[in-house]
């Protein structure tokens, strides 16, 4: 077969700037496999490895994943402890090759119900990471969209209170400036595995026009070709923020 012309090659379009991705799944992919479901979460943490590698190759500017929601403190005591251990597998590992690709970490939720070592390990991740460039990549750990929201309400009611601000200067991009994920863009594509469709109380306010892709496959299987997929559908869709096309 004739190669396609230098000028066909370079004529995709840009990746979303920023892909959030629920990561749904790692228990059935376990289950499936008559595995402990510990093993699907690290199945997982793997999964995370590929993901991270192909946005930053295929040149997505921030990655946010979805690792710990707020309402997973529910779980069992047991599988909590797994996953707070998987955690701080990563946060040990994982820096110094992100570092080293240019990956710049950020964690959002709230802290206050993580270990203290855990929070240490990610203050030293956010220092170490926070100069560069590349990729952003942003974890949500214990994290919950309403109580983010409340959060920024709450942070703006004090200021307006004490005189710092006025109520009626509030607008959509002050209260975007007290949320978690203040300084970022909105994520403009949604991916969740797994076959479930809905956001699960993530980036509520964040997602009010993101494109969403919600795919059957496990996140532990979830690899380059499932993220490109996504892209192509995200390509194929007409953003119209609602305006007329």
């Amino acid at each position: 077969m004739e190669a396609a012309p230098s000028s066909e090659l370079g004529s995709a379009p840009p990746p979303p700037t920023h892909i959030a991705v629920i990561m749904d799944g790692n228990g059935r992919w376990a289950k499936a496999r008559g595995l402990p479901r510990v093993a699907g979460h690290r199945q997982g943490a793997e999964a995370v490895r590929v993901c991270v590698r192909a946005a930053g190759e295929l040149g997505v500017s921030y990655l946010t994943l979805f690792g710990f929601s707020s309402e997973n403190w529910k779980r069992p005591d047991g599988e909590v402890r797994d996953l707070m251990g998987l955690l701080r597998l990563y946060l040990r590992n994982e820096v110094r090759e992100l570092h080293k690709n240019n990956v710049r970490l950020r964690v959002v939720g709230d802290r206050e119900r993580l270990g203290a070592d855990i929070v240490a390990l990610i203050d030293h991740a956010e220092t170490k990471t926070g100069n560069n460039t590349g990729l952003t990549l942003t974890l949500a750990l214990s994290y919950g969209g309403r109580a983010e929201i409340v959060q920024a309400a709450r942070t703006l009611a004090e200021r307006a209170a004490a005189g710092l601000i006025a109520p009626a200067d509030i607008d959509e991009e002050m209260f975007s400036g007290a949320l978690f994920t203040a300084g970022m863009p909105d994520p403009d594509l949604l991916i969740r595995t797994s076959g479930e469709q809905r956001i699960s109380n993530f980036l509520l306010w964040q997602c009010a026009y993101a494109e969403m892709v919600f795919t059957d496959v496990l996140w532990p299987d979830f690899g380059r070709d499932e993220l490109e997929r996504a892209i192509q559908s995200f390509h194929g869709r007409d953003r119209r923020y609602g305006a007329v096309s």
